[in-house]
């Protein structure tokens, strides 16, 4: 099963793709029984003042089993709210993934070296996945090493696909319109496998779900 483990594309809710909801819809989403996996997180780009709101929603509907993953959420130099501000919210989610024992979705710019001194110092217990990873395979090593894993969607690096474990390398179309099949034997080309080796977002949902 070739599962998208990010998506926005709202034609792709189903069991094999986690569709990110815009965290204003997920209430609705929710309530409407549609039958799929689902993210939501408060993205850096619309960290505002009045953030806790948002974090509150989110805790209330994290129950959901749907809702499989929290974010994107993360860290982005080109976003308007101030770094620490950005970093305060984004700890806030780190404690519900930890609470609701559900990986996290990360949206990372810029801001490398301070997501994983956040890890070190936080030291979560569940899953950090970096999603639409382009970096060199420097940086793929480092946050390898750190215990975080990576997703790639429709622009990456071959070079770091080639250095990331089977065990901890996602795919996702993001929004991109092209489909998930097709990005997964671009990855599996570039990794050098078969595209039925490309098998940890089927685990990850197999075993948040079962």
């Amino acid at each position: 099963m070739m599962v998208d483990i990010h998506t926005h594309i709202r034609s792709s809710v189903g069991l094999q793709s986690v569709y990110n909801v815009p965290l204003e819809h997920l209430h609705a989403m929710l309530l409407s029984n549609v039958e799929g996996f689902f993210s939501a997180g408060i993205h850096p780009w619309k960290v505002t003042p009045r953030f806790a709101a948002g974090v509150e929603l989110l805790e209330a509907l994290l129950a959901d089993r749907r809702l499989v993953a929290v974010g994107e959420c993360g860290l982005d130099k080109q976003a308007q709210a101030p770094l620490h501000v950005q970093a305060q919210v984004f700890e806030l989610q780190v404690g519900l993934a930890e609470a609701f024992h559900k990986p996290l979705i990360i949206h990372c710019v810029g801001c490398f070296n301070e997501l994983l001194q956040l890890k070190k110092r936080l030291k979560p217990t569940q899953l950090w996945i970096v999603h639409g990873f382009r970096g060199k395979p420097q940086l793929a090593d480092q946050l390898l090493r750190a215990g975080c894993a990576l997703s790639f969607g429709e622009r990456f690096n071959p070079a770091s696909v080639q250095v990331t474990p089977l065990d901890r390398l996602y795919v996702e179309t993001d929004e991109s319109p092209l489909p998930i099949a097709d990005l997964y034997v671009r990855v599996a080309a570039a990794k050098g496998c078969a595209v039925d080796e490309l098998t940890a977002g089927c685990d990850l949902l197999r075993k948040l779900y079962d």
